[in-house]
């Protein structure tokens, strides 16, 4: 059984999350650690607990979403992984980021593209990638049958949805993705998401003003 961990990082408030299972085999996701205690305290948490990392993903290439890939790259020696259509997010996340006043060195790029229905294996445990596009084009979020859970990045908060007017969004899609790809997979699913307080789809299908139909 999947168990997670989640870690609010960097100025914009980032939600990092740690899957693991009892394997003690984990993936990394949204490596948003900035400052050298936000790495400490993701470093001391896989440490503490014996976990070994096996992949980081990004569900999308945004710079609050992957200013901890250098490290956790690095330390770990694993690849980087997330859909290859926010790839140009990624290689210009270095100077998104002095847009924001935050210094970065280069974030290294994607090792292995993550497709609409591919699975990823770690442990004894999967997750299935949903792609979501409209926050940006290559948004996924990440689902687990056997634990009833989704990552969704940005693409779905509790009670909000993902912005819309960077480069790449779309609010029409954005909707589309949410109610074609996430609402059918049933409400009783929580909902991870990449910024604030979980939810489950039941809850936000029926007080997201976002998802209200006319």
């Amino acid at each position: 059984m999947i168990q997670l961990k989640q870690f609010i990082f960097n100025p914009f408030q980032e939600n990092t999350y740690v899957l693991f299972d009892e394997t003690r085999e984990c993936v990394i996701v949204d490596a948003g650690c900035y400052t050298d205690d936000e790495q400490d305290e993701l470093a001391s948490f896989i440490e503490s607990h014996g976990l070994t990392p096996r992949l980081a993903i990004n569900t999308h290439g945004h710079v609050d979403h992957v200013l901890g890939n250098g490290f956790v790259k690095e330390k770990y020696s694993i690849p980087l992984a997330g859909n290859f259509e926010d790839l140009m997010l990624i290689q210009t996340a270095q100077s998104h980021a002095l847009m924001f006043g935050l210094s970065v060195d280069t974030v290294p790029s994607l090792d292995q593209s993550l497709n609409h229905d591919d699975t990823v294996s770690f442990g004894n445990s999967q997750l299935r990638v949903i792609h979501t596009p409209g926050h940006s084009l290559g948004g996924i979020c990440l689902y687990s049958k056997a634990g009833n859970f989704i990552l969704t990045g940005d693409t779905l908060f509790n009670g909000s949805i993902g912005r819309t007017d960077l480069p790449g969004g779309s609010y029409d899609i954005l909707i589309d993705s949410i109610f074609t790809r996430i609402l059918p997979l049933g409400d009783e699913v929580k909902v991870y998401p990449g910024h604030g307080d979980s939810s489950t789809i039941g809850y936000e299908r029926k007080n997201n003003p976002f998802l209200q139909k006319q």
